[in-house]
């Protein structure tokens, strides 16, 4: 059995051009989150005690609701607007995972669907799996 992905051929990404860059200039490589230090000890400790106390389970889809409220806390301080934490917050493991999640969510295959270039890696391929679904 072959497994064929839904992902196209996305060529070179952002992500690669920007760390060959920060290796040729001996450049801090922010694109990727490719830390050249090592795990702060302190970080290490409070990991190792959440795991202890038994902090050790998916949390909720939209996220913790302690971190949900705080966010919307933040966002009032912010903008002056305080989003619905219930409703209009959803906590994602990140950039990409979020914009695939509500493209797939969202944009129906048959969909008409407008990039504007440049754009995000991930914009095209998401909207480009979904044709193959």
């Amino acid at each position: 059995m072959s497994l064929k992905s839904k992902l196209p051929d996305v060529g070179t990404t952002i992500f690669t051009v920007m760390s060959r860059l920060a290796t040729q200039h001996q450049a801090i490589n922010l694109s990727q989150g490719f830390p050249d230090f090592d795990t702060d000890p302190r970080l290490i400790a409070f990991v190792e005690e959440a795991l202890r106390g038994g902090h050790n389970q998916y949390a909720p889809m939209p996220g913790l609701p302690d971190l949900v409220q705080m966010i919307a806390e933040k966002i009032k301080k912010d903008y002056g607007w305080r989003p619905d934490p219930d409703t209009e917050i959803t906590v994602t493991a990140g950039g990409t995972q979020a914009l695939y999640s509500i493209i797939g969510a969202m944009i129906s295959q048959g969909d008409e669907v407008i990039v504007l270039e440049p754009s995000y890696d991930s914009y095209i391929p998401s909207v480009i799996s979904l044709e193959v679904v």
